[in-house]
């Protein structure tokens, strides 16, 4: 309102006597990366779109189901009448597995909230879909995709674990996406070899994969989890690669042969619906009638079941984040729908875990504790050496505080980069970081010892700056220590009035 009161009366000016506030970002909002049932709605393709979702019923919603995997039982040419013995190492398969629909379920079963999925096309191959492997993962333009999505602040691919060497690439661009946004955070999943009998072997192949650059920017956990998300009664007989009557062969129960042979002097039905129908009753059938076949059913759920950890862990990120915020560890913490991991890991293997002479490259361990259960039990980055970086919540605290107060920076371009400008904005990055040592965010006894704020002309910039149209300012906080401060520069171009 102008201050030129031209005619009598009661006049009204509204004063902001307070700087403006930071609003602190969503530090727990993974993008999962893999293939989905649908990849469509409205007959509009969701291939390399990010949709967001809340929950796992919306997922199945927009994104369908889990794939249908097929395995095989390797069976002996004979001719003895004879069964044979069934060996779980008889069960082969699937030539290619989708973790993305049961790595959700485990993502929510620990604490998982908002997410984005971005599908890279259907299970079934369709000619419409091209199919791709970690190492052309950028085809459809991923990375840019999600530069151009604002919130995503943590990134997992769990459907490219199946090919370790092309996975160990992609992981490398991940971790320079991360890198180069300065908003994300790579969640990694050591990969076994097939047998996986000598952990020792399989950390140091990730160690020598995995690159030199950008190491702070990302976490690796292992081993893969024996979860309980698939149940036995999800998996049938059509998860058999196999026709059903060639079951006589490993099945001695007489009443499964007789269901057997029943089924196969049934004719053909007619339609798909009905030939489900009938291997759905005779699965049934089986279940109750032959303990092998039940031994061959928990065999195909078990393989299913092993998944790898990183939806896990993202579930607990966010549940650490929510609680208290991203300040805290996210270790010491059980892990849900879990009945063991896949490798036990003992306090002397994680001594070459956390600490790389060579590299420094720290995987952060899963371990069964007696009476506790599975628990996440390391904190650190890939940056294992490094004093600063060595945590994953110094990490992710300083990207929250970056972008934090990068977006609201942004509400002072038009400002004039004059000394007005300057006391208004060291007065709002000062009550933000104030509130984040009240919470226990950042060390020292005093606020004074936790952060200090540079802005102004000898401070934080110099005549030329100014010229040119820079606004700069120097943030220091302590995350580790009072007083161990560890500095980054604002810098924003001033709109020239």
């Amino acid at each position: 309102m102008s201050n030129e009161y031209k005619t009598p009366g009661v006049y009204v000016q509204e004063v902001n006597p307070l700087p403006m506030s930071v609003v602190a970002v969503e530090t727990a909002l993974p993008v999962f990366v893999g293939y989905t049932e649908k990849w469509k709605k409205n007959d509009i393709s969701l291939i390399g779109e990010p949709i967001r979702i809340s929950s796992f019923i919306e997922f199945e919603e927009i994104f369908g189901g889990a794939c249908q995997h097929r395995f095989t039982i390797d069976l002996p040419v004979t001719d003895s009448a004879v069964p044979l013995v069934f060996d779980p190492s008889m069960i082969s398969g699937p030539d290619e597995r989708f973790y993305l629909f049961h790595c959700m379920l485990l993502f929510f079963q620990n604490g998982g909230g908002d997410c984005f999925i971005l599908s890279l096309g259907g299970y079934d191959g369709d000619d419409s879909v091209q199919r791709i492997n970690a190492d052309d993962f950028k085809k459809l333009g991923v990375f840019e995709k999600l530069t151009s999505t604002p919130g995503p602040s943590l990134i997992l691919a769990p459907d490219f674990v199946s090919h370790r060497d092309s996975c160990y690439l992609l992981y490398q661009d991940m971790l320079k996406f991360c890198a180069d946004t300065k908003s994300c955070f790579a969640i990694l999943d050591v990969i076994p070899d097939d047998t996986d009998v000598d952990s020792a072997a399989t950390i140091q192949h990730f160690r020598d994969a995995i690159g030199e650059s950008n190491r702070s920017y990302g976490a690796a956990y292992y081993p893969w989890l024996n979860t309980s998300v698939v149940g036995q009664t999800q998996v049938s007989l059509a998860n058999l690669d196999i026709y059903p009557t060639d079951l006589k062969k490993i099945l001695p129960e007489q009443a499964a042969l007789k269901a057997l042979d029943e089924y196969n002097a049934v004719p053909g039905c007619d339609t798909a619906t009905e030939q489900a129908i009938k291997l759905s009753e005779l699965h049934n059938t089986l279940v109750q009638s032959s303990i092998v076949y039940k031994q061959i059913m928990e065999t195909i759920s078990s393989r299913l079941n092993l998944l790898p950890p990183g939806a896990a862990i993202a579930g607990i990120y966010t549940t650490v984040d929510l609680t208290l915020g991203p300040w805290k560890a996210p270790a010491n913490v059980s892990i849900a729908s879990v009945q063991s991991a896949s490798v036990k890991i003992t306090g002397r293997h994680q001594e070459n875990m956390n600490v790389d002479p060579v590299a420094g490259k720290s995987v952060n361990a899963i371990r069964e504790f007696e009476g506790r259960g599975i628990i996440v039990w390391g904190a650190r980055t890939l940056d294992g050496n490094s004093n600063d970086w060595r945590y994953i919540s110094v990490r992710r605290t300083l990207m929250m505080i970056e972008q934090s107060l990068i977006l609201a920076c942004k509400a002072w371009v038009f400002e004039p980069n004059d000394a007005g400008t300057w006391v208004k904005m060291k007065g709002m990055m000062q009550n933000f970081l104030t509130g984040l040592w009240r919470q226990g965010a950042l060390q020292g006894s005093k606020p004074e010892e936790a952060f200090h704020v540079k802005l102004g002309l000898g401070e934080s910039m110099t005549a030329a700056d100014m010229q040119n149209g820079l606004l700069k300012a120097i943030v220091m906080i302590a995350m580790l220590r009072p007083g161990e401060f560890i500095s980054f520069e604002l810098v924003q171009h001033q709109q020239m009035q």
